[in-house]
């Protein structure tokens, strides 16, 4: 009798059987890694979010309490009660705060990288370096507005 035919079949299904112990635990770790760090990405921008939320507020309650603040001496106030302003208002994104009581005054969104303004829409506050001004100060520093607006 020939039992080459059987061998070879059993041989092939050992080896098929010895590939999937071997590969399944390393596609398991590429699975796993790749979802905790969209996890961690998620966590991560909340955090940030919630960062310059916080910090939006504060600054907003800082200058709101203006002339509260002010030492009745009449002299200048130190420069270190002076509102400052966040990295994120200077020079990134806005905070929804933000945004809503810009738009409420009329002022544009100027992106300082492609030196375009947006008056609403997609981009209005969201790009990463940019500034809100009045439409007539865009103009005068040579921004131009928006096609897509």
């Amino acid at each position: 009798m020939n039992y080459s035919g059987y061998k070879l079949t059993v041989w092939i299904l050992a080896f098929c059987l010895m590939l999937t112990v071997t590969i399944s635990p390393a596609l398991a770790k590429t699975q796993a890694g790749s979802s905790d760090t969209s996890s961690s990405d998620t966590t991560k921008k909340a955090k940030k979010k919630a960062k310059q939320d916080q910090a939006a507020a504060d600054s907003s309650a800082a200058a709101s309490s203006g002339p509260a603040s002010k030492p009745a001496t009449g002299s200048p106030a130190p420069a270190s009660e002076a509102p400052k302003k966040t990295k994120a208002a200077a020079s990134g994104a806005a905070s929804s705060s933000e945004i809503a009581a810009a738009q409420s005054s009329g002022k544009v969104w100027v992106n300082l990288d492609s030196g375009v303004y947006h008056k609403g829409g997609r981009w209005y506050g969201k790009t990463k370096n940019g500034k809100f001004m009045t439409e007539a100060d865009a103009k005068a520093a040579g921004y131009k507005a928006s096609q897509k607006d």
